[in-house]
């Protein structure tokens, strides 16, 4: 029987967790590669409950996978350029709201110069922020590190896919299997603009009421998300699920690159690390 794993790339690497601890494995310099397990940060039960454990957890989540990228950059390293939390949260924070400035406040007012209110302000609204998040993918894409990201987030998915089909993680077994999941953070952000659609349409009242419920509902619109993402992964073979998660899949076709062996072997070990 198997858990209930999950991933994410990082800096030459592949974090892994499950439940308990969380695993990263990155390829040295030298070639080698290192593998360091930690604890998960304490989630506390009362907010493991329907709907609001989505929104919380990915709070934990995040400060998981930010102490991943900070020592997986810091192996690339020499001692004298060390990277530390500190300075790699202020970078995300920075990161973080330039994406509500681009995603949120740009969408906004695009969709409001062509039409004011209504259903097509929030319908334009919607595609505006699509088309600025496909761009936005598909212009990172093109770069050397993002690519070389892009592929360990493939190997993530090919040793999950061949873990949750019970076969050995071995290279031979996890190079066959697809590099996308539908259980995947491309899969939650495209679920996240379609449910944005519908509940920012429910907004009314003011300019700054329908903006600053864009940037509160947020968390709100994240649980739904998570929900949604649980539920179609229980439900996989339903053709109707089929037909919603084909387009997060389709978009893996920009976040996931097909990984090399030496790529693999590091996706491996990171979930060798958690698993066994």
């Amino acid at each position: 029987m198997t858990m209930n794993v999950g991933g994410q790339a990082v800096i030459e690497g592949v974090m892994m967790r499950n439940k308990k601890r969380f695993a990263i494995a990155v390829r040295l310099p030298n070639g080698k590669i290192k593998v360091k397990i930690n604890s998960n940060t304490y989630f506390p039960k009362i907010f493991q409950i329907f709907f609001l454990r989505g929104a919380v957890g990915m709070g934990y989540m995040l400060i998981d996978g930010l102490k991943a990228l900070t020592w997986s950059s810091n192996q690339q390293l020499g001692k004298d350029e060390k990277i530390s939390t500190k300075e790699l949260a202020v970078t995300i924070s920075f990161s973080f709201f330039a994406s509500i400035l681009i995603f949120v406040v740009l969408p906004f007012f695009s969709a409001r110069f062509f039409h004011e209110e209504g259903l097509w302000f929030n319908i334009l609204d919607g595609v505006f922020r699509a088309i600025l998040f496909m761009g936005y993918l598909i212009g990172i894409s093109f770069m050397k590190d993002v690519k070389t990201l892009f592929q360990y987030h493939g190997a993530e998915h090919k040793s999950i896919y061949c873990y949750e089909s019970g076969e050995k993680l071995t290279l031979e077994n996890v190079r066959k299997y697809s590099r996308f999941h539908p259980r995947c953070g491309t899969s939650f952000l495209f679920l996240v603009l379609v449910i944005s659609v519908f509940i920012f349409s429910i907004l009314q009242g003011p300019l700054w009421v329908k903006l600053a419920g864009r940037i509160l509902l947020l968390p709100v619109i994240a649980g739904i998300g998570y929900e949604l993402i649980k539920l179609s992964d229980y439900f996989k073979e339903n053709r109707v699920v089929k037909i919603i998660i084909t387009p997060g899949l389709w978009l893996q076709r920009i976040t996931t690159k097909e990984p090399t062996d030496k790529q693999l072997e590091v996706g491996i070990k990171a979930l060798k690390a958690v698993v066994e």
